[in-house]
């Protein structure tokens, strides 16, 4: 028999049939198993499961464990495994899974455990309590470990966010796409948890931002706006008071909302005078948000979101941007690149989401001429080459039109109907 219960109501000895909601709250590849240990209570206790379906007839029920007398350490007696019990998936050692799967686990604990974390410190400020820099260390340790584990499956299921998670999640992904990016540009160790701490606490001003205007649906009214924009500078002096935290996190908190045309805010600073680490949360800032499903909008496609920003003049560092796009290996469609096969080539459109970069490589720098149209993928094993930068054709003799041509050639033709 199949019950619905509680998070709170989940005991030893209790068979899960299966979780309430989606995959991305709970830390488990499968649902179905039976519940048998202490450190398997406790990963379902502290995750963000609300509900889940429990089979009373391949394990205790609710009932039956607060009948039972109290056991030993407060867990329930185990019953014998029926042999119609499956094997308890957590069980199976990670190395049983192949790594698409393991990589998706390891990164959605994190993302549980730093979403947790991240709650505890943004109600903090909201009622002006201290904030656990100690507890802040951690979640960029733990970020910091999975960027260098495995970045692209991290980055991929940070994205998944829901819209209710959007407020704590943002700052984990801008702290992960930091690091990132402190990463390509070969940072030393320091700069770049340093890093980590202000992606993470970049926003926590708005935890000083009346509710109803932070989440209005709507379009913000001029006043409303003004208000929101005050989170840029309550939040820098929030940090300041802390004492504890980097003067680069304090830096870009107050000033990640810069434009370099100097039309941004709160100080309205030419881009010479941006520091680069708030150039850099500028960038990681707008990217998640932009492919973030949010109250008042669908999530962007990154590629749809890297060439938005990247045509958005005076917004961004024009070279930093280029950087950003390197270190998550999405590049706007039609961009002309140097490759480090002495070739130029044309970003394709690789047709799936999150999938790597393709690239059309048509000329030879090396002998300046045309040469036989090869296809490749960035970031694939069998392949060395790797996109060095953008390129003006125009600097080689190549009219633009010529690359239009060979691109609508590479075109999937759309199927014929019948």
């Amino acid at each position: 028999m199949r019950k619905s219960i509680r998070r709170d109501q989940l005991r030893l000895g209790m068979f899960i049939h299966s979780f309430k909601g989606s995959w991305f709250k709970h830390p488990f590849w499968r649902a179905r198993f039976l519940l048998e240990n202490d450190e398997d209570l406790a990963t379902v206790l502290d995750s963000e499961i609300e509900q889940l379906i429990i089979d009373t007839v391949r394990g205790v029920d609710v009932e039956e464990r607060q009948a039972s007398a109290p056991p030993r350490s407060g867990s329930a007696p185990v019953p014998e495994r029926s042999e119609k019990a499956p094997q308890r998936v957590l069980a199976t050692p990670l190395r049983q899974y192949d790594g698409h799967e393991v990589a998706r686990i390891e990164a959605t604990r994190v993302t549980n455990r730093s979403k947790k974390v991240m709650r505890e410190i943004f109600d903090s400020a909201r009622l002006g309590k201290a904030v656990q820099c100690a507890s802040v260390t951690a979640v960029v340790a733990d970020v910091t470990n999975m960027i260098e584990k495995n970045r692209q499956a991290f980055l991929k299921v940070l994205r998944l966010k829901s819209k209710d998670e959007y407020t704590y999640l943002h700052s984990v992904a801008v702290c992960a796409l930091m690091i990132n990016l402190g990463r390509q540009l070969k940072l030393d160790e320091a700069a770049i948890a340093d890093l980590g701490t202000a992606g993470l606490l970049h926003d926590i001003g708005k935890m000083l931002v009346p509710a109803d205007v932070l989440n209005k649906p709507g379009r913000l009214t001029a006043e409303e706006f003004a208000i929101i924009q005050t989170h840029a500078e309550r939040g820098a002096q929030l940090l300041e008071e802390i004492g504890a935290v980097p003067a680069l996190a304090q830096d870009v908190c107050r000033h990640h909302h810069e434009k370099m045309d100097g039309t941004g805010y709160p100080s309205r600073l030419p881009g010479a005078q941006i520091s680069l680490a708030a150039r850099m949360g500028a960038i990681c800032d707008v990217y998640d948000a932009l492919t973030s499903n949010r109250i008042y909008k669908e999530a962007w496609t990154p590629v749809e979101a890297i060439t938005r920003m990247r045509n958005w003049e005076g917004h961004f560092d024009p070279a930093l941007m280029f950087r950003f796009m390197q270190s998550i290996d999405t590049f706007p469609v039609g961009m002309v690149v140097r490759l480090r096969s002495n070739r130029l080539g044309v970003v394709l459109d690789n047709g799936r989401r999150a999938s790597r970069p393709k690239v059309l490589a048509f000329y030879s720098t090396r002998d300046q001429e045309w040469i036989d149209k090869d296809i490749v993928v960035i970031g694939e094993s069998l392949s060395r080459d790797a996109i060095l930068e953008e390129v003006d054709p125009a600097h080689w003799g190549i009219e633009r039109a010529a690359i239009d041509r060979i691109m609508e050639a590479e075109a999937p033709r759309p199927k014929l109907a019948g």
